[in-house]
């Protein structure tokens, strides 16, 4: 699920791109176009306050280059999943935010950008306690480290603390600390898609401004 929306400095008429006024080449505080891990920075400051507030964890923050322009993508996670209508709200609070930082203290992209706010699909890997708890009883693939060397083992989750995830296989049922793991990938079972929400699946359904933008500019 992706909302997308422009969140710029607002000058100019309304629904159209507005361009940093800062000079060529760097953004007001001074940063260089090109330094994409300051952007994200300063971006996750702006951000994250946001997400938490509104009862959601930020799972990840990138800014990349399209064109002439960036694009800011955010993935919010929750317990449960999180629907496409809370998406949205964290969309706007998160465009409202970032217009207000703006506001105060010049540009966080240079020039125009664009905001996507999805949720976790299920082809995410599992890297926090929380990301296991949240797919117990899912099938999962993951490398299990050890004084042997690494070995891959698939199982499906039945338990998962702080500490550790309980995983079930054919050999039965056994706990793993989570510094013996490595990424683990939820496998898709096909017979089990029922069993999946949209956020699970990570839905491409998408909330596009540019038509409320169309419509602004038409007014």
């Amino acid at each position: 699920m992706t909302q997308r929306g422009r969140a710029t400095r607002p000058s100019g008429p309304a629904g159209r791109p507005r361009r940093s006024d800062g000079p060529r080449g760097a953004d007001r505080g001074g940063a260089p176009r090109g330094d994409l891990a300051a952007r994200r920075t300063r971006l996750r400051e702006v951000i994250e306050p946001v997400v938490s507030a509104a009862g959601y964890d930020l799972e990840d923050l990138s800014v990349s280059r399209a064109g002439r322009r960036h694009v800011v993508r955010v993935i919010v996670g929750a317990d449960g999943g999180i629907s496409l209508d809370a998406v949205a709200d964290v969309s706007r609070a998160v465009s409202a935010a970032l217009d207000a930082a703006e506001e105060a203290g010049g540009d966080i992209v240079a020039g125009e950008y664009q905001l996507e706010v999805s949720s976790p699909g299920v082809d995410r890997p599992l890297t926090l306690p929380r990301h296991w708890r949240r797919n117990v009883g899912r099938l999962v693939k993951v490398t299990v480290r050890g004084d042997a060397g690494d070995r891959q083992l698939t199982g499906r989750i039945t338990a998962a603390d702080d500490e550790r995830v309980t995983l079930e296989t054919d050999a039965g049922s056994a706990a793993h600390p989570y510094p013996e793991l490595g990424p683990g990938r939820v496998q898709v079972e096909f017979n089990r898609l029922d069993d999946l929400d949209d956020s699970d699946l990570g839905d491409d359904t998408d909330i596009d401004d540019d038509d409320e933008d169309l419509e602004d500019e038409e007014r």
